[in-house]
């Protein structure tokens, strides 16, 4: 049997890893209202920290080659990344990058689940992760996923996350709320089949706004692509692009207290 999880794993932070790191600074900076201070030490890349108000939301920083896509990633959170990299691989996913220093900052470790789907992990020395989740930074993260079901009992061995399952309106796929000790972190759902078969497995990052209208139309008029228009649906309403760069993200609110 697999050892007890010492802590509980939970998002602790995302960043973009783009094609044009300036124009993605100029694009959230413009739509969020983030500030980004780029580290000036060549061993972090040019990797920048994205700031509201003073406080880390996300990071930014340039693609490691020039054939990997703009995308956004989601780290949660350990204190032992060589254990938890031993509970990936026993719930039958993959170690893509074992856990390496990131200059004094931490660890981290980049894992792939049975569908497909990368998802990161961070060991914090010095960067503890977010720094605010309120308005205009991290809401939510969400796993799609081709064959939810073969996903759920992964995420639940290496994670020790239970899923909620509720019913979707129209009669859809259920959607998976993940918990850690009765706390929702993180959600999961079937890709639709009407997505492109090229389209793989992965974590979708949202935004928390206050209008998700009105910021899903800023952010056309700075140059995104829209993927799902703005819509309600029964915990609040969202939208999800693709920035200018073509990386995939979501904007959130929810309705509930």
């Amino acid at each position: 049997m697999a050892q007890a999880i010492a802590t509980a794993i939970k998002p602790v932070w995302i960043d973009l890893a783009t094609k044009d790191s300036k124009q993605s600074q100029d694009f959230y900076g413009k739509l969020f209202g983030w500030n980004v201070e780029v580290n000036p030490d060549p061993q972090y890349g040019g990797y920048g920290l994205a700031k509201q108000g003073g406080k880390d939301v996300a990071g930014i920083g340039p693609t490691q080659s020039a054939d990997q896509p703009s995308a956004w990633s989601f780290y949660v959170g350990s204190d032992d990344l060589a254990e938890l990299s031993r509970r990936v691989e026993a719930a039958g996913g993959k170690v893509v990058s074992p856990a390496f220093d990131v200059g004094d900052q931490g660890r981290m470790a980049v894992f792939q689940d049975p569908a497909g789907a990368y998802i990161s992990a961070w060991e914090s020395t010095r960067m503890t992760g977010f720094q605010t989740q309120g308005a205009n930074a991290f809401g939510w993260a969400e796993l799609n996923a081709r064959g939810i079901e073969n996903d759920i009992p992964f995420y639940e061995r290496a994670f020790g996350w239970k899923a909620r399952r509720s019913p979707m309106p129209g009669g859809g796929p259920e959607y998976a709320e993940f918990e850690v000790n009765g706390e929702t972190v993180a959600g999961g759902t079937e890709l639709n089949p009407q997505v492109p078969a090229s389209t793989p497995s992965h974590w979708l990052v949202y935004f928390n706004v206050d209008d998700v209208k009105g910021a899903n139309d800023k952010a056309l008029a700075l140059g995104a692509r829209q993927m799902v228009p703005p819509q309600a649906y029964p915990g609040g309403e969202f939208a999800i692009l693709s920035d200018p760069q073509g990386a995939a993200f979501g904007l959130y609110k929810s309705s509930r207290a």
